[in-house]
């Protein structure tokens, strides 16, 4: 039977979708910024690059917190753990909803990113562990996909209070987003027993020798760097470029979302069979589609259009990105989860700060686009690599599926690798 009909039979357990459910309010609070840079910076009386910054400073505390979190935590009860990174998120939120200056603001953001990075990396190494091998992309698909709604409702409408109540009351929603996700990870999330054998670092720690785990961190960290380098400037290349009122904002943000949720959809379905064609194909779209974007942002209709297409692309190859290091880092989930959570927020650290850079050296908004382009490119370089790499290692004759690529490491059965 083929991988793809028996990852369409298993069903994901519920506590995935709640856990999809709670990456709602993580995802929304990590790029609802985008829509909001002009307010704030107003309101701080800070530059438009510096306040992208704040953009900068959460993916920071995810890329420190995800492995610092994921070892502090190791032994720890689960489903405790992930109620205490969402309280801590919460209070992160109301902290920046009370924030009284540029540089509280600031550390509000990096604090609420630390939990954000322990509540993915943990959180996706429960998810994975809860399915088989052959499911794995959809389980991610659908805790990426929490994030995508994020993109869809709660990003749009952060743009929506933003300009109607005032920016605070973005950060105040998402604190109240959090609360109810709390409700639902403490009623819905079963006790998780510790495991008999308790989880080793020294064991975990052996996947960094792996030089695939390091190119699927390059993979990830470019490939999301890139899109967002102009993503994290759509609000005012849209205004400032194409001629948008700002009204607009929310409704384009909301496309790009919905281009996100269609995107996690397809790729989450057809990941887990065909990996690498996933990630070659994804990534080559976003580069055509920010070339694209560097030269038609005048265009309101193009540049309308295009926000939907990166959304589309970025988050078509979000569920192999994740399967594909759990896949060569099977022996240690909860770090191979803190690693991809890493790798991701490497590419939403510098993207937008290579965004703010060109900005700075007056080239302009739309030039974003260009530099966001030339990091896809280095990243379709390395999946290029890591798949030459991938068929050495393998009979020629096999044929190289998402489902196939596994390491030594992760022949273990799912149930076992859960860590409690």
């Amino acid at each position: 039977m083929p991988d793809t009909a028996l990852s369409r039979r298993t069903r994901m357990p519920l506590a995935v979708y709640i856990l999809g459910l709670s990456v709602f309010a993580l995802g929304t609070s990590e790029f609802m910024l985008s829509g909001l840079l002009p307010p704030i910076a107003d309101d701080m009386n800070v530059s438009i690059p510096r306040a992208g910054l704040l953009i900068s400073a959460f993916a920071i505390g995810m890329v420190i917190g995800a492995p610092l979190l994921a070892v502090a935590t190791l032994r720890l009860p689960r489903r405790t753990t992930l109620i205490a990174l969402i309280s801590v998120f919460g209070l992160g939120q109301v902290a920046g909803a009370l924030a009284p200056t540029y540089e509280v603001l600031f550390a509000s953001r990096v604090v609420s990113a630390f939990a954000c990075a322990g509540f993915w990396a943990v959180g996706a190494a429960v998810a994975i562990a809860m399915v088989p091998m052959n499911a794995r992309a959809r389980a991610m698909a659908v805790m990426i996909g929490g994030l995508s709604i994020a993109n869809v409702l709660g990003v749009p409408l952060g743009a929506f209070l933003g300009e109607n109540l005032g920016w605070r009351s973005a950060f105040w929603a998402v604190g109240a987003a959090s609360a109810v996700a709390l409700v639902g990870i403490a009623t819905m999330i079963p006790r998780i027993p510790l495991p008999e054998e308790k989880p080793q670092l020294k064991r975990e720690m052996s996947i960094y020798r792996d030089r695939q785990v390091w190119l699927s961190i390059v993979v990830t960290a470019l490939a999301a760097g890139g899109v967002f380098c102009a993503f994290s400037y759509l609000a005012p290349l849209l205004t400032d470029v194409a001629g948008l009122d700002s009204g607009w904002v929310p409704t384009v943000l909301a496309l790009f979302g919905v281009g996100a949720l269609i995107g996690t959809t397809i790729g989450g379905r057809v990941a887990d069979a065909h990996l690498f064609g996933v990630l070659m194909s994804g990534i080559a779209a976003s580069t055509v589609f920010l070339i694209a974007l560097a030269l038609f942002a005048s265009n309101q209709v193009a540049a309308v259009g295009l926000a939907f297409l990166l959304g589309l692309s970025a988050f078509y190859t979000a569920p192999a990105l994740n399967a594909r290091m759990f896949n060569i880092a099977g022996a240690a989930p909860t770090l191979a989860g803190a690693t991809t959570t890493a790798a991701f927020n490497l590419g939403n650290t510098g993207g937008p700060w290579l965004g703010g850079t060109v900005i700075d050296a007056d080239f302009g908004f739309a030039a974003t686009a260009w530099a966001g382009a030339a990091m896809t490119l280095l990243a379709l370089a390395a999946v290029v690599w890591s798949l030459r790499l991938h068929r050495g290692r393998r009979s020629p004759s096999r044929l190289v599926t998402g489902a196939q690529v596994t390491a030594d490491r992760s022949a273990q059965p799912a149930g076992q690798a859960l860590k409690a």
